[in-house]
């Protein structure tokens, strides 16, 4: 099993704008996830498991224990479901949110994995149900979770955070293991809404960083809150809304990588006039503070669903209604980016599942050639040479290439690379054999790409 590589400061995504002075013949599009031919992985197959609706998985990569650990978050009672036959769960029948009864209750669920593809959900012991506590519930009425491992708590008891909505208010507990969990302490400052709160350690402001979700009327809001110490929280204030009320801001998971902050950004899409045909794609968003967020992109998704020529036969691949992912999990290779996926529209019948997706490393969003038959050329801001090595990310495609020019202040040209043709992450640089570099060690320099049907993500500056 790989680990997981270090995020290094010195590597830069070209989607953070403040990175790049000129665009030429180019265009930011956002990266290409791949879904896992296993999905998905698992579905609503215990008593307890009537309907995942979101799922909101917190899924990691625990080196310590050297598993996959997934915490999410079902209905484990849901009388529209259990009193409705299967053969009339579908909105020909009836539409889901007219059924009565109507009583339900989630719950946040444990599952494990030594391979994240094949998993199983232990009998814990520890939360009874109809009953009998053999099953995998550690905690009742719970409508919204964020789980993570703290790894720089100090503190054993509170290695794993959970950042919750509770009834009826945003609350936090804290664990050893992740299964053990403290009595919940409420958070009165902060607006409590069903979503998909997480949390976060954000080392560049010395503090957790809570997202959650309020509404104005109808309009649902993804926003922020702080803490240094994940008890004392500060009143969540609003960062993200949609262009309309028919595109909103559902929920957004936020981490850390390259020295920006990324954002998996929920948008609720209702299709038509129907409040009941909804569905939920996600799009990409980034911020340098978690305070200012841009787009990328708006309007397309960066995690879409899966379409179906059987669409109007009720024939729905597991991810064509809904989608919600975790923070990702990064490894050499690969990003790892698990979801809980649903099969129909998301105020209605549907099936629910965890399922998976790949990422190329760094490969969030890149710059390639507005036209195949003109080169694209990309220059950053001045940078400072310090025994200078370069690595780029980039895909190159056939007959492809990517040149690496060197600029000093005055804008003269000091070096050329030589051709890229390969795809490949950080890359490093080989210069012209006549051409030292070592003079610029110290001074300010500008890096300009040259890219011939070729996409960068992302570049770097190492010492040699």
């Amino acid at each position: 099993m790989p680990e997981p590589y270090p995020v290094y400061s010195s590597r830069r995504l070209v989607l953070d704008d403040r990175v790049i002075e000129e665009v030429v013949e180019a265009k930011l599009t956002l990266g290409e996830i791949t879904k896992h031919p296993q999905n998905p992985l698992f579905g609503e197959d215990k008593p307890w498991e009537p309907r995942f609706d979101n799922v909101y998985a917190n899924v990691i990569y625990d080196t310590e224990d050297r598993l996959y650990k997934c915490w999410y978050n079902p209905f484990i009672i849901d009388k529209r479901v259990t009193h409705t036959p299967l053969e009339k769960r579908h909105p020909d029948w009836c539409n889901y949110m007219d059924v009565k009864p109507s009583d339900r209750e989630m719950a946040v669920c444990y599952a494990y994995s030594t391979d994240g593809l094949h998993w199983e959900k232990p009998e814990l012991g520890l939360v009874e149900f109809e009953g009998s506590t053999q099953n995998n519930i550690l905690m009742r009425r719970v409508n919204g979770v964020g789980v993570f491992k703290d790894e720089r708590e100090t503190d054993p008891a509170r290695r794993y955070k959970m950042f919750f909505c509770g009834e009826p208010q945003m609350t936090v507990a804290f664990s050893p293991n992740g299964l053990h969990w403290s009595e919940p302490l409420p958070i009165p400052e902060v607006e409590a809404h069903g979503t998909h709160p997480n949390a976060f350690w954000a080392e560049t402001l010395g503090k957790y960083v809570g997202i959650t979700r309020q509404h104005a009327g109808s309009v649902r809001l993804v926003t922020r809150t702080e803490s240094v110490d994940f008890v004392q929280w500060t009143p969540d204030e609003t960062i993200l809304e949609g262009s309309s009320p028919h595109l909103q801001t559902h929920d957004m998971i936020v981490f850390r990588t390259c020295g920006i902050y990324i954002g998996l950004l929920g948008i609720m899409v209702y299709r038509g006039d129907s409040d009941t045909n909804v569905k939920q794609h996600v799009e990409l968003a980034w911020s340098p503070d978690t305070l200012e967020w841009h787009r990328v992109q708006e309007g397309t998704p960066f995690m879409g669903h899966t379409p179906s020529e059987m669409e109007r036969y009720g024939a729905l691949p597991y991810d064509w209604g809904t989608i919600f992912p975790s923070a990702p999990i990064f490894f050499d290779d690969a990003v790892r980016i698990y979801y809980g996926a649903g099969d129909g529209y998301f105020f209605n019948w549907r099936k629910g599942y965890l399922a998976l997706a790949t990422l190329r490393p760094h490969g969030w969003a890149g710059y390639e050639p507005i036209s195949r038959d003109t080169p694209a050329v990309i220059t950053t801001q001045p940078l400072t040479f310090s025994n200078p090595s370069v690595g780029i990310t980039a895909d190159v495609w056939n007959e492809g290439s990517v040149h690496v020019v060197v600029l000093d202040k005055t804008g003269g040209q000091r070096a050329v690379s030589r051709p890229i043709r390969t795809t490949g992450t950080d890359s490093h640089v080989e210069w012209e054999t006549s051409q030292d570099l070592a003079s610029l060690s110290g001074d300010e320099v500008r890096l300009r790409f040259q890219l011939h049907n070729a996409k960068l993500y992302a570049f770097s500056l190492h010492r040699t």
